[in-house]
């Protein structure tokens, strides 16, 4: 038994050491140098990342906007396939040079001069009211480096009002007067127009002493996208050019009507459906930022009312011509043209209106587009794509309709349906962009055809354009031969 039962030892016992503690007095001066260093961490953390956050906005803005720039830019391609479509095929060739002429020397003219007229905030003076003056030849860009994305978006939509004009004086007019038209367009003509109601510091649209967002009216002008200052400055270049320029040789003799209709009704629908996807960067592209839910859902409005007016606009038209206009024929390009008006009505209010207000904005367009080409015609004048009915009449409806639509309470808009007082700048807009770009244009081009450099021949119109001055001689392999150089001089 007494095997079997453990006896449990007493141990030694430990000698007793003191237990190492910090005096309180040294552990209250650790304790701040503590928290300070953790405060430096957490402040560092918190820069690190609202730099990231920054980054991030800037790489999804320079994104959005680079994307909707190339598709702003690619409508030239849309441009060049409906205006080739609408001239006869011996001058296919001319006009779309001049389309290449307009991006070429558009764009450089845009980087010299146009720019900074138009977007040029001076740094060491106040800004006036009339123009830019700052950024010429991109100087300063490398110490904002987001302006080079503005340049290229803003460009592309110069170099998309100076096109407009080409279609309408096609098929006769001289290579050295469109470029000299050109040149000015977009180096002083246009982008005036864009410092008013775009750079924040014009005329339709400055920040007065309480920074207050406002205008020469009292109210700041809303064209989201440019239904008035790109379409309509080019709408009017285009009818002062169809004016001054004259008809093309025998265009209202009864007997010749057929000998005028354009050659390619499929590059007209190919064209408009090109601009048509290329507007979705005109409008959408137009928020500027993409880095925020509100901008991103304005994008989102802004492509459905995109979508919505062309289609109504387009079918008013196609329904007209067919049932109601002579010569009561079913009209695909009319349809085409129908189209393009409904784009061009919507896009000042696109991100201002509601989908079925951008209905009745196009429907309306419809109209406005059909009443202004039966209008040329019958006061003779020759516009060979109908420029000024689908960009400068429409575009006076899409600026003056945002006088009449848009909830302030819920899209942002300023209409006189909701108790709005935004009419007055709308119209003082219209009147202020069509007095200045119709005496410059006079002014350019009425000495160009007196000293002959505007308009070619009649000889020179019937042999076209493409065998008098063009090599090779015809846009198509497979097509009639014309009469040769010599005897067509």
């Amino acid at each position: 038994l007494k095997c079997l039962v453990r006896v449990r030892r007493p141990r030694p016992p430990r000698p007793e050491t003191p237990c190492p503690r910090r005096p309180i007095a040294a552990a209250s001066a650790v304790l701040p140098d503590a928290m300070s260093t953790l405060e430096s961490r957490v402040a560092t953390l918190e820069e690190n990342l609202n730099q990231k956050i920054a980054d991030y906005d800037e790489a999804l803005d320079t994104i959005w906007m680079l994307l909707a720039a190339s598709l702003v830019f690619f409508m030239h391609s849309g441009f060049s396939l409906l205006e080739s479509g609408c001239v006869r095929h011996k001058n296919t060739q001319n006009i779309l040079g001049k389309n290449l002429i307009v991006v070429t020397v558009g764009f450089l003219c845009w980087y010299i001069i146009g720019y900074p007229l138009a977007f040029g905030v001076p740094t060491a003076s106040e800004p006036t009211k009339f123009a830019g003056a700052n950024n010429f030849a991109m100087d300063g860009f490398w110490d904002a480096k987001a302006s080079f994305r503005n340049w290229f978006f803003q460009g592309a939509f110069c170099a998309t009002g100076a096109t407009i004009v080409s279609g309408s004086m096609a098929e006769r007019t001289q290579l050295k007067g469109f470029i000299t038209y050109t040149t000015l367009m977009t180096s002083f003509i246009y982008p005036i127009v864009i410092w008013w109601g775009w750079s924040g510091n014009g005329i339709f649209n400055y920040t007065d002493d309480n920074g207050v967002s406002t205008s020469m009216t009292g109210t700041p002008l809303m064209d989201f996208a440019g239904s008035g200052l790109v379409h309509l400055v080019g709408g009017i270049g285009a009818l002062c050019g169809a004016v001054i320029v004259g008809p093309r040789a025998g265009r209202w003799e009864p007997e010749k009507q057929e000998e005028f209709e354009g050659h390619s009704i499929p590059f007209c629908v190919l064209g408009t459906f090109f601009l048509w996807f290329g507007w979705y960067g005109f409008n959408p592209g137009s928020t500027l930022e993409m880095h925020s839910v509100g901008a991103a859902n304005t994008a989102g409005i802004v492509a459905v009312n995109t979508t919505l007016a062309p289609c109504v606009a387009g079918l008013v038209v196609f329904f007209l011509r067919a049932k109601v206009c002579p010569p009561r024929l079913l009209d695909v390009g009319g349809f085409c043209n129908g189209i393009l008006a409904g784009l061009v009505s919507i896009t000042a209010g696109c991100g201002f209106v509601k989908s079925w207000e951008a209905l009745i904005i196009g429907f309306i367009g419809g109209f406005v587009y059909q009443g202004a080409s039966m209008l040329l015609r019958k006061l003779k004048v020759d516009d060979v794509v109908d420029a000024f009915p689908v960009h400068g009449a429409c575009g006076v409806w899409g600026l003056l309709a945002l006088g009449f639509f848009g909830n302030p309470d819920e899209t942002g808009g300023n209409g006189a349906f909701y108790g709005g007082d935004q009419i007055s700048i709308q119209i003082f807009a219209v009147f202020m962009i069509v007095m200045w770009v119709t005496p410059l244009s006079i002014a350019i081009m009425l000495p160009l055809r007196l000293l002959g450099a505007l308009r070619h021949s009649d000889e020179f119109q019937e042999a076209g354009a493409d065998l008098m001055e063009h090599s090779p001689p015809k846009a198509y392999s497979q097509q009639t031969a014309s009469p040769s150089k010599e005897t067509a001089m």
